[in-house]
């Protein structure tokens, strides 16, 4: 019995030398510093490094702060403008989040949380920012604005999907998300005004969904079918259906009048090719893609749309390119990545007839008589 007990009295002892000498051994807690990055760079560089100038990036703080705070500083806590600019430079640089978080001043994981909260803030706007003209006076004003760039009459919104390239979500569903170019992606689609802002957006299909399935299932087409925008059209490429308030590029042109329509239609749908090219380069991971799990990517791709309605509004230049942003091409070839031109649908192999009869009817009595106004 007594020996039991001293085995017992030993095993403890031994116990206790272990934690003392776990504790020892520990690594001590260190507190990186934090740099003021909005006290340190003028506007000029503050722009380029976080894509926004300062004056956006407060109110933009203003909006999502309460959603930002800590209880208490307690654990040497992230300020909400700290985390906000660790955010916005993640969003111009696409760096994995350890390089984050050194830039920041955090671990990994604390820049990962911080990422992702701030990222969940300014996609909270969306409904705010993100918004569809409704109202006849809003609908009149925008069909205005794109009749002044090629006379184009009833337009409401240019239509495509652009990839934002992702690293592979695993799974039985993986080879879903591989698109046409060979890459794994997400196929945004998105709607955007004359003035280059997104009115409407869909971020959550893999990258090898064709255009025309996005839009068919899109509570944008049920709205158009049911008649809500009157007698408003949409222009877009040759992937998509022939519908009415759809209007396409005539392959064939045989007549003037055809030819009009063509080069008013290519100028007008011109504004979202240049939409998407603004938007990836203003926020340079949408082009350079999102190395982070597939839950998260879709509020960064929503929260950058917010943020570039955002700074349109405000009419708000973008900001030079980042001297320091490493790119594996040049920014037109990584745009053009992004495109991935739709083969025809089915649906308009025959448009020798020209199966739309409202396209017809433009051409005829609007298009006809435009050419000798």
């Amino acid at each position: 019995m007594q020996d039991a007990l001293n085995y017992i009295f030993e095993e403890d002892n031994a116990l206790d030398d272990f934690e003392n000498m776990e504790r020892i051994l520990r690594a001590p807690r260190i507190f990186q510093t934090r740099r003021n990055y909005f006290e340190e760079y003028d506007e000029k560089a503050f722009a380029t490094r976080f894509r926004l100038y300062k004056r956006s990036a407060m109110e933009l703080l203003d909006l999502i702060e309460s959603k930002l705070e800590f209880t208490s500083d307690r654990n040497n806590s992230l300020s909400p403008i700290n985390q906000l600019l660790l955010t916005l430079r993640y969003y111009a640089t696409g760096s994995h989040q350890l390089t984050m978080g050194d830039f920041a001043g955090v671990s990994r994981p604390t820049a990962n949380r911080a990422i992702h909260r701030v990222t969940a803030a300014i996609a909270s706007l969306n409904k705010k920012f993100i918004r569809f003209p409704e109202t006849p006076e809003d609908i009149r004003k925008t069909q205005m604005e794109f009749y002044n760039i090629a006379k184009f009459p009833n337009v409401i919104g240019a239509l495509d999907c652009t990839h934002v390239k992702i690293i592979s979500p695993g799974g039985n569903h993986a080879e879903t998300f591989r698109n046409r170019k060979g890459y794994m992606s997400i196929n945004v689609q998105a709607v955007c005004n004359a003035r280059l802002i997104i009115s409407d957006i869909v971020a959550r299909w893999p990258g090898s969904t064709h255009d025309e399935r996005i839009f068919s299932a899109s509570r944008r087409n049920a709205m158009f079918e049911l008649g809500t925008y009157n007698h408003s059209v949409l222009v877009a490429d040759s992937g998509y259906m022939n519908r009415s308030y759809i209007m396409m590029p005539l392959d064939r042109v045989q007549t003037a009048e055809e030819t009009l329509y063509n080069e008013s239609q290519i100028r007008t749908r011109n504004t979202i090719e240049r939409l998407f090219g603004m938007w990836k380069r203003r926020f340079p991971v949408l082009g350079l893609g999102l190395h982070v799990h597939l839950k998260n990517c879709l509020p960064i791709i929503v929260a950058t749309a917010v943020l570039h309605n955002l700074l349109q509004f405000k009419r708000e230049e973008c900001p030079p390119d980042d001297p320091a942003l490493e790119l594996p091409a040049p920014w037109e070839a990584i745009i053009e990545q992004g495109r991935i031109r739709q083969q025809r649908h089915p649906d308009n192999a025959r448009e020798v007839r020209d199966i739309n009869p409202v396209r017809r009817k433009l051409i005829n009595n609007y298009f006809k008589t435009l050419q000798y106004s």
